[in-house]
């Protein structure tokens, strides 16, 4: 080989290493920013969405979603917990069941929003539980577990704040065979 050569060859070689770097030092940027702004990856630390999500599934979340338009009832999203200062909060993931403004109640196991039966039309865990009637305060959310006799959510800790709403759960990417929108 001569030296020519050997000169050419350490030049693409050094192109090539540079190119392949910054590749991978903008993916890296982008994917943090991705993470930070707009999606996020979540796991299911619980029973209390069975049977539409299970321990450890693996769920992406839209975090700008709720920037442009209001929870939807029926919608699945992970929130902050509400919990007293001083305790550590994690991040929880229940459907929303009652908005701002509504007369909320549960009649053996069936929900009622100002007094209409609501259809719910997402597989879950019944029970046969009343509750209320309440009406939910401004900016605030009655969210609810798909596993109902083992779910503590608004039933038992209160309404959800707006503000510690992370955002809505719409894809399940673990395990495989679940790939898919969540219902």
């Amino acid at each position: 080989m001569t030296e020519e050569k050997g000169n050419k060859l350490k030049a693409l070689l050094k192109h090539w290493v540079f190119d392949w770097t910054e590749t991978i030092v903008v993916a890296f940027v982008l994917a943090l920013i991705i993470r930070a702004f707009f999606l996020q990856v979540f796991w299911i630390p619980s029973s209390s969405m069975e049977p539409t999500l299970l321990i450890n599934d693996r769920i992406v979340v839209n975090k700008v979603a709720f920037h442009f338009r209001d929870p939807r009832r029926q919608e699945v999203i992970v929130f902050r917990q509400v919990a007293p200062p001083g305790t550590p909060k994690r991040d929880l993931i229940k459907r929303v069941m009652g908005l701002p403004g509504e007369k909320f109640q549960i009649k053996d196991g069936v929900i009622y929003i100002n007094d209409k039966p609501v259809e719910e039309t997402h597989p879950m865990n019944r029970d046969y539980y009343n509750f209320g009637p309440i009406v939910v305060p401004p900016k605030s959310y009655f969210v609810m577990g798909d596993n109902r006799p083992a779910s503590a959510d608004s039933r038992f800790w209160g309404f959800l704040p707006k503000e510690s709403i992370i955002g809505p759960a719409f894809i399940r990417i673990w395990p495989l065979n679940k790939f898919g929108l969540i219902p």
